[in-house]
């Protein structure tokens, strides 16, 4: 994929004083790096501690460290930061073999090539391991998905998933009401998970089923039936919070004003003025053609919001 040219940004003396502005309320560093979309704010946290962060040329290593968004100069990694123009929000529907960060040690490909035209700094907010797919949010609205992804906020995540063999009741029953799983490796310490909502989507040798939780632990779906003694096959999350799966895995599309508002009503968060969403119909686009501004004919939406292969039926099915 061709790589897009970015200016280097203009260098600007520290020492002069901005021209003069509105001035606003001190806040914390890592709330104003949040909300310039660099990080969420847990990760924030960590550039600070870690000597990333300066304040008008000045190192800045203290939590609870404050500045003013818009008149302190704010580097991290020496980078001149500006708070977002505007909050962008989109929905992907991951496919496998992709992991759920920005970069990869390992050179696998993430899930931000699919957003490699837009000119924003974004980022995806929880995580999908390497062989699970589906929906994942990816914004540039950092306070939002510090709020998501806090445990306190009890967002509920939705996931289809196929094991190998047919758990019995009692076993299913035991995920209901949570159960003990490491935190790392199985030597690790361990955990109890929340109770969880599980029921049979489609029957077979291998059944699927649609579990709803609200944590969101490492690899935790496939410790959970680890622990009942089987093994995950696939994980397809089709649900997150009021968001709802509507297009074939590789395909992306922004989300519309009313799921954006659904979002911060979810985690009872006010809703900025900084919000860009595309109204009633979100524009939908894959990663082999990918439109500078989410752009796309009537029928290129239809065609990308079809049912995915793995549909919702109300009662289970015999494969």
């Amino acid at each position: 994929m061709k790589q897009r040219k970015v200016a280097a940004p203009q260098e600007i003396d520290e020492t002069e004083p901005k021209p003069a502005r509105a001035s606003a309320r001190p806040e914390r560093l890592q709330k104003i790096l949040a909300s310039a979309g660099i990080a969420s704010r847990r990760k924030a946290e960590e550039f600070i501690v870690q000597g990333r962060v300066q304040v008008n040329g000045q190192l800045v290593t203290e939590l609870g460290s404050k500045a003013d968004p818009v008149n302190d100069h704010i580097r991290v990694d020496g980078k001149l930061i500006h708070p977002a123009d505007e909050h962008r929000y989109y929905m992907l529907n991951k496919p496998k073999e992709y992991v759920t960060t920005a970069s990869d040690p390992q050179g696998r490909p993430t899930v931000m090539e699919f957003f490699s035209r837009i000119r924003l700094r974004m980022f995806p907010v929880g995580r999908l391991d390497y062989y699970s797919e589906g929906l994942l949010l990816v914004t540039n609205d950092g306070e939002l998905a510090n709020a998501l992804t806090r445990a306190s906020s009890h967002v509920s995540k939705t996931y289809l998933v196929k094991v190998s063999g047919v758990p019995g009741e009692d076993a299913l029953d035991a995920l209901r009401r949570g159960v003990s799983i490491p935190l790392g490796d199985p030597d690790s310490n361990r955990v109890r998970t929340a109770p969880a909502k599980v029921r049979l989507f489609r029957e077979g040798e291998n059944p699927w089923y649609e579990i709803t939780i609200t944590e969101g632990r490492n690899r935790q779906l496939r410790k959970m039936f680890e622990e009942i003694g089987h093994h995950v096959e696939k994980i397809r999350r089709v649900e997150y919070g009021p968001l709802v799966l509507d297009m074939p895995p590789g395909e992306y599309r922004e989300l519309t004003a009313h799921e954006v508002q659904a979002l911060y009503r979810a985690v009872k968060l006010s809703q900025p003025a900084s919000v860009r969403a595309p109204g009633p119909v979100g524009r939908t686009t894959s990663r082999s053609n990918p439109p500078k501004r989410m752009g796309g004919s009537q029928n290129s939406v239809e065609k990308s919001t079809r049912t995915p292969k793995i549909g919702r039926p109300t009662k289970a099915r015999k494969t």
